[in-house]
C-alpha cells in the first residue's frame, strides 16, 4: 500500500465505508452491534474526521477515524483513533499500517503532540500493529465488556507524536 493512496474522507465515501464496517464487523474488535449494511456511516463523525485508503482505481479499501478525544480545550493537544477498518481484500497488504501512519501524520499536522486509542484485549493482531508503530499500553480496564460469552479487557494505548 502506497501512502499516496491515503486521502481525507468525502461524503461520497459513505456507502463504501458502511459496507466495509458491515462486512468486517466482529467481536474481535467491536463492542457495538453489527451495523446494518445500509446504516448511515457519517452519523456522529464528519467525513473530514476520516482518512481513507483507496486502490489506484479508486476502490475504497479502508479507513481510520481520528478526532479530538473531547471538546475540552485542555486536551486539544491529543487526537484519538476511534475506528480502523480494512476490507478483507486489502488485508495483509500494509493498508492498516499505512492508515495508522497517515493518522499520526495528520494528527501532527493538526497540532497534536499525542495520539491515543482503545483496543480490545483479545485483539492480538491490532495490538501487535499498534505496538510496532510505537503505541504502548497506558491502562487496562479488566473485563470491561461482555462479548461472545466472555469478559474482555479494554486496553488504552498511546504514543507521543514527536
Amino acid at each position: 500500500m502506497d501512502a499516496s493512496h491515503i486521502r481525507h474522507g468525502r461524503a461520497a465515501d459513505a456507502a463504501a465505508l458502511a459496507r466495509i464496517d458491515h462486512d468486517t464487523w466482529s467481536t474481535l474488535h467491536a463492542v457495538t452491534p453489527r451495523p446494518a449494511a445500509a446504516e448511515p456511516f457519517f452519523d456522529r463523525h464528519a467525513p473530514e474526521d476520516h482518512l481513507v485508503a483507496e486502490d489506484a482505481d479508486g476502490t475504497v479499501l479502508g479507513y481510520i477515524r481520528i478526532t479530538p478525544p473531547s471538546r475540552l480545550a485542555c486536551n486539544q493537544h491529543v487526537r484519538q483513533i476511534q475506528g480502523l477498518a480494512v476490507a478483507a481484500e486489502a488485508r495483509g497488504r500494509g493498508t492498516g499500517r499505512a492508515l495508522l501512519r497517515a493518522a499520526c501524520a495528520e494528527a501532527r499536522r493538526q497540532g497534536a503532540v499525542r495520539i491515543t486509542l482503545r483496543v480490545l484485549g483479545h485483539n492480538a493482531p491490532a495490538r501487535a500493529l499498534y505496538a510496532s508503530e510505537g503505541f504502548a499500553v497506558e491502562g487496562v480496564l479488566p473485563g470491561e465488556f461482555w462479548l461472545a460469552g466472555r469478559y474482555v479487557d479494554d486496553v488504552m494505548m498511546g504514543r507521543a507524536l514527536s
